[in-house]
């Protein structure tokens, strides 16, 4: 009997080898032909706003901004319209760098809009002039922005990237609005 039990422990001993390197095979051959990214880098997938910025132009009380003629690197990542939270129109970009870059809008108090949006940035007491409009500097631990305060709105540039590129997008930036 003692021989019987052996031979079946290693019968089952063996099969469990054997079933274990079955299973490293298969899960090598998915590796290898399942596509996926070594990076390290979170994949950001690119949205189409089209939709939301019409709807947009055509609810908010203030012409909305949003670019035109940038190249394809700039990536468009998200996009919203709240018209209870003070009309406020949010465009999100990753510039070619991997910096990302905002365009916000809302009415309301710009004093705290510009604080949420630029994560507590300061005025530099600087301006830059970007077309006919005069924009001003802020500068903050996590963003930077420019701001351009108009007559029942204000517009942020604002983001992680450096003042070249954040300049760059409102130099590109149409704003307008749609009949409903």
């Amino acid at each position: 009997m003692g021989r019987v039990a052996a031979r079946n422990g290693k019968k089952t001993v063996g099969s469990l080898v054997l079933s274990l390197g079955v299973c490293v095979l298969a899960a090598g051959v998915i590796y290898l032909f399942v596509p996926h990214d070594d990076s390290g880098e979170p994949q950001v997938k690119r949205v189409d706003y089209k939709v939301e910025l019409s709807t947009a132009r055509r609810a908010a009380p203030y012409p909305v901004a949003a670019p035109t003629g940038l190249t394809h690197d700039w990536k468009p990542t998200s996009v919203r319209y709240q018209g209870t939270a003070n009309d406020a129109w949010h465009l999100g970009f990753l510039d070619p760098q991997g910096q990302y870059v905002a365009v916000e809008q809302a009415t309301g108090r710009s004093k705290r809009f510009i604080n949420e949006a630029t994560q507590g940035a300061s005025a530099t007491g600087r301006t830059q002039r970007i077309g006919d409009e005069t924009w001003e500097r802020y500068k903050g631990e996590k963003y930077n922005a420019l701001v351009l305060k108009q007559q029942g709105s204000t517009t942020l540039v604002t983001g992680t990237a450096a003042f070249d590129q954040l300049t760059k997008m409102a130099e590109a930036l149409e704003m307008k609005r749609e009949k409903a």
